[in-house]
């Protein structure tokens, strides 16, 4: 049975969903390729915790705040056996580096996969603990986000990548 709850973070309303095995989404209210329609499943609240959930809910609130690099919690992400292997690769890119595109295609065999990867990473469904944001392209551009490109920019900033939004010199 699917349960999901929403947090507040600094780039909006987050929506968590879990199995019992595991978390299985992370979603922004208006992320691009979140499930259709409304959320599936029972709505979890201090009367009815999820701790999947919860824990969930935690470790964001954590890396929010600067003091987690790394997430705990269990996970079970529905997908294509490509897009798995796409989505455990991610999780090795570590907190504050970026990969790019043609990067994760080499580690998967085949240099040819660049827009096959950028596919699967469109579709993660566990944004921010499965770290999406950190592939960017090739030439250091900020490609596509499903969150949007000023959340990826956000993420980024908080992770060290770049350099915080007030350091950086006007635009004109």
């Amino acid at each position: 049975m699917l349960r999901y709850a929403y947090m507040d973070s600094p780039i909006g309303r987050i929506r968590l969903s879990a199995t019992g095995k595991g978390l299985a989404g992370v979603h922004m209210e208006d992320h691009a390729h979140q499930p259709a329609g409304p959320p599936e499943g029972t709505e979890v609240s201090d009367s009815a915790p999820c701790p999947i959930i919860g824990q969930g809910i935690d470790e964001l609130g954590e890396y929010f705040a600067g003091t987690r690099t790394r997430f705990d919690v269990t996970l079970d992400p529905s997908g294509t056996d490509f897009q798995q292997r796409v989505w455990a690769l991610l999780r090795t890119i570590d907190h504050g580096t970026t990969r790019s595109y043609g990067d994760l295609a080499a580690a998967l065999g085949d240099p040819h996969l660049s827009r096959a990867v950028g596919t699967a990473n469109g579709r993660n469904p566990l944004s921010i603990i499965v770290p999406c944001h950190r592939v960017i392209g090739a030439d250091g551009s900020m490609t596509g986000y499903g969150g949007g490109v000023d959340r990826k920019l956000f993420l980024l900033r908080l992770e060290g990548v770049l350099p915080s939004a007030e350091d950086q010199p006007p635009l004109f």
